[in-house]
């Protein structure tokens, strides 16, 4: 694994989108923020362009990607929003410069398309807030978001939660929006578990289906060699006028039942106004205990 380099200030990282549309007024808090550390902020030459609810055709939207990608000015790639679109493009990019020089993807929600098809080719990337949500987030997350992008310690503690499984992991972290690695099952940008931490997060799902998420992970063996799993924000979650029964924090006890590895609650991370930054494809160790979690990251770069 070629671990992309971290950023000082200067360098350039271009924001993107390939997924919803975006309008220049929804990213002048997250352009301020970036320039404050330091950064030159560029954006992609068709990021405001409007087909549908989407930044612009497939093309549009590859294009720009493939752009940043190619740009050796370019040092890191941020994506605007989600919401949905990035599976259409994730075909169209040639990934074969970015094998050799690296660069870090941010983004999280939709774009776990690319942190997952990138787990896939063993290129890190980052799973942090995007511009759409600058406004909201916390002062804490932006700083991750920074602390990361410039190569400090990546250490988060948590507080103890009722359903946490105690317990030591190391390995890789992987993972992101659960609905988006279900809907990758089976394709080339399906997610390898073995030996790994999988981090889980949604938004706005019917609990119902978080357990058909959860089940068909577990039928794919998607649990069977996991080191550990990490569940950050549940939010928003829906239910039917006959209730299904479960909390998602309940429906994910449930399809982990037979299974001993560890699992914290409550991570801070997802869709939440405190969203902290990860790194995705690097070495993470977490201690789960009767006090609530430490999680730590390797920030070696190659």
């Amino acid at each position: 694994m070629k671990q992309p380099y971290f950023l000082k200030k200067g360098d350039e990282i271009r924001i993107v989108s390939s997924a919803r549309a975006v309008s220049p007024t929804e990213l002048i808090s997250s352009i301020t923020e970036l320039e404050s550390w330091g950064l030159k902020v560029t954006l992609g030459a068709n990021i405001h362009k409007i087909f549908y609810q989407f930044a612009g055709t497939y093309n549009d939207r590859s294009s720009d990607i493939q752009q940043a990608i190619s740009d050796p000015m370019v040092k890191a790639v941020l994506f605007a929003r989600g919401g949905y679109g990035s599976v259409q493009v994730v075909d169209f990019i040639d990934y074969s410069h970015l094998i050799h020089n690296p660069k870090w993807f941010i983004g999280y929600s939709d774009i776990t398309v690319f942190h997952s098809h990138l787990s896939s080719l063993n290129i890190p990337s980052i799973h942090a807030t995007m511009p759409i949500n600058f406004p909201n987030n916390t002062q804490k997350a932006l700083l991750s978001l920074k602390k990361l992008l410039f190569g400090g310690e990546n250490r988060i503690s948590t507080s103890k939660h009722v359903n946490n499984r105690p317990g030591k992991a190391n390995g890789k972290l992987i993972g992101g929006n659960l609905s988006i690695l279900y809907s990758l099952l089976g394709s080339k940008s399906d997610v390898n578990t073995d030996g790994k931490i999988l981090f889980i997060e949604d938004l706005d799902e019917y609990l119902y289906h978080i357990d058909r998420m959860m089940m068909n992970l577990k039928r794919n063996g998607k649990f069977d060699k996991l080191k550990g799993l990490i569940v950050g924000g549940m939010t928003k979650m829906n239910d039917n006028v006959v209730p299904f029964g479960y909390s998602a924090e309940e429906i994910i006890i449930n399809a982990t039942k037979d299974y001993d590895f560890p699992i914290v609650f409550g991570f801070p991370a997802g869709h939440l106004d405190d969203n902290r930054a990860l790194f995705m494809g690097i070495d993470t160790q977490i201690n789960v205990n009767n006090n609530g979690c430490v999680f730590v990251q390797n920030n070696k770069s190659t």
